[in-house]
């Protein structure tokens, strides 16, 4: 049995490959856009797990990313489940 852990994250290019090989989108959650017209709440959407559609807009990498950096946000992440299949757990957290 594998051992599950955890890894976190500010590397743009590990967040987007860990995204794209579980067919994982950037993603805000509807009407949280900021006043500005800026990305609210991110998130990624795992197509075909779990989260309604209709509560998210998805977004570009790039406007994910420049909000992620302004927030200050570290990706936390588990690449295996215990069983060794893929895990799609994720998490936004703060860098401090």
């Amino acid at each position: 049995m594998a051992e599950q852990s955890s890894n976190t994250t500010t590397d743009h290019d590990t967040i987007r490959r860990w995204a794209e090989e579980r067919n994982a989108v950037p993603a805000t959650a509807r009407g949280t856009q900021e006043s500005d017209g800026s990305a609210g709440v991110l998130t990624l959407d795992v197509v075909g797990y779990g989260a309604d559609e209709d509560d998210l807009e998805h977004i570009d990498w790039d406007e994910w990313f420049e909000k992620f950096e302004s927030s200050e946000l570290a990706f936390l992440y588990q690449d295996e489940k215990k069983d060794g299949e893929p895990s799609t757990f994720f998490k936004l957290v703060s860098r401090d």
